[in-house]
């Protein structure tokens, strides 16, 4: 296993526990700085963190808490927000206190050799593990490692549009994510290559089926319906179309060299965003180009990496 994994990944492994639980296997991690993982327990006033190791107490000092809350380019809450959430940390020292033995831990170290390791190692177009960390209406934010965080831009998620991240994802969800750009220490992600073209999901859907969807926008000329998150048809009009609702669509034809899903609205009903584990067409390795058009399509759509 990668020991460069979103953080939580690591935690619940056999090695680490035993680690975690054995002070000689944790002073030879200390000198090997070996990356760990704990429960965070408890954030002091001085927004130390206190980490539950098993074989004695752990404690992250506050300017270790993470990359940039040394040098003031990362806020506290960076810190004050893992209490109760896994940590990743190298063992920077075992020493003594008057409460007994106590282990001082360095998650912004792990995230030094996670960046110098790893990280710099990738490139545009890498297919890689990430963990959904927060939501916003611009984007997902996902871990892509020892806690080190990406951006996924909402417009990046699915070629069928979103209101909101919330309606493909939901935090602590491990997803898959594309390198689309590292600049100057920000890390932009992409994810619907991932979701296959438009014939891959084309194919799953059959003239004369009546199938379940979600109505994405009304226009003057039809309502655009959403089959998959990486594929949408146009539906006739009809009264009392609103969108974010879900329909039952009849598909009346499918045109690949047009790239078009012809539908027909039977009913819509109240919709709840329920995520779902997405289905990924690509899963690993790299990719350099992704065609979603059909190849004899007039029109091309692809991404160049």
């Amino acid at each position: 296993m990668s020991e460069f994994l979103p953080e939580g990944k690591r935690m619940a492994t056999s090695r680490n526990r035993e680690i975690l639980s054995s002070e000689p296997l944790l002073r030879e991690a200390m000198e090997r700085q070996t990356i760990l993982e704990g429960r965070a327990l408890l954030c002091d006033a001085q927004h130390n963190l206190s980490v539950d190791l098993g074989c004695m107490r752990g404690v992250i000092p506050r300017e270790e808490g993470a990359l940039g809350i040394r040098d003031g380019s990362v806020r506290d809450i960076a810190v004050i927000s893992r209490v109760n959430r896994p940590v990743c940390f190298t063992v920077r020292e075992i020493t003594c206190d008057e409460h007994g033995k106590l282990a001082v831990l360095s998650r912004e170290k792990a995230q030094q050799i996670c960046l110098e390791r790893y990280i710099s190692t990738l490139r545009s177009g890498d297919i890689i593990d990430a963990r959904i960390t927060h939501l916003e209406n611009f984007g997902a934010f996902a871990d892509v490692g020892c806690g080190i965080v990406a951006l996924l831009p909402i417009d990046a998620i699915s070629v069928s549009r979103i209101e909101h991240p919330r309606e493909r994802f939901a935090v602590g969800m491990d997803i898959k994510a594309v390198i689309s750009s590292i600049e100057n220490g920000r890390i932009s992600l992409s994810h619907k290559e991932l979701l296959g073209t438009w014939e891959e999901n084309a194919a799953a859907f059959i003239p004369g089926e009546t199938v379940t969807g979600i109505i994405r926008s009304v226009e003057s000329y039809g309502a655009f319906v959403e089959l998959t998150p990486n594929l949408a048809g146009l539906a006739e009009l009809r009264d009392n179309l609103q969108a974010g609702r879900q329909a039952s669509v009849y598909i009346k034809s499918i045109l690949p060299e047009k790239m078009k899903i012809k539908l027909i609205i039977i009913d819509t009903f109240d919709y709840r965003f329920t995520p779902k584990k997405p289905h990924y067409y690509i899963s690993e390795g790299h990719i350099d180009r992704f065609l979603y058009s059909p190849p004899r399509c007039g029109k091309i759509v692809e991404t160049v990496f």
